[in-house]
């Protein structure tokens, strides 16, 4: 079982445990607000699970910490914040993106995409109810990474996945071109709200 949770908004009540509350004392008003918030989605996230509220700090590149057996993935954009969870008894890795359902900006799809998801992004459909497919690869790369790392330990740039998107299915295959625990993923895309989600749950 994977449990989720997620907010549209920033949450005014949402409660810090006095370890959390110093690491972002420092922060400005508004991104206290954000990991809030985030914190919130991952405890009532973990409730669905049946645990009890724990403070879960950032680590190393600023990724939550989990409980011990848990595995996880956190993500925020404008407009939103979501966690998912399992045991890992369920599943080995999660990884979960949200961005805006709208274009990158000018450059930023070459600088993140192979040749061969160009040529991808090109040939997709280009109807009005189309997602931004370029923000969407972005979204299923960031996905990817956060999928690989927790398990591999090992960095990764937009360069070690080659990413297919199924504009029907709703799906996407990465390939990964790097020796690792992984030579691939299958993930999930969805559009709502203006939003566009990617998830990958192994």
């Amino acid at each position: 079982m994977v449990a989720t949770a997620e907010e549209f908004g920033d949450l005014a009540d949402a409660y810090l445990f006095p370890e959390e509350a110093a690491t972002a004392a420092r922060a400005v008003e508004g991104r206290r607000r954000e990991f809030a918030t985030g914190r919130a989605c991952i405890r009532r996230a973990l409730g669905r699970l049946g645990l009890p509220p724990v403070p879960v700090l950032p680590g190393e590149r600023g990724a939550p910490v989990w409980p011990d057996g848990i595995v996880g993935s956190l993500t925020h954009c404008a407009g939103y914040r979501g966690a998912a969870v399992a045991r890992r008894d369920d599943a080995l890795t999660i990884g979960i993106d949200a961005e805006p359902d709208a274009p990158l900006p000018d450059g930023v799809a070459e600088a993140v995409a192979l040749d061969t998801e160009l040529k991808m992004l090109a040939a997709l459909p280009a109807h009005p109810a189309a997602p931004n497919w370029d923000r969407l690869l972005f979204s299923a790369k960031e996905s990817v990474y956060k999928a690989w790392y927790p398990v591999a330990r090992v960095f990764i740039g937009f360069d070690a996945a080659r990413i297919e998107i199924d504009p029907d299915a709703g799906t996407f295959h990465a390939e990964l071109l790097v020796p690792g625990p992984f030579s691939g993923f299958t993930g999930l895309w969805r559009v709502q709200r203006g939003l566009l989600l990617t998830a990958i749950v192994v």
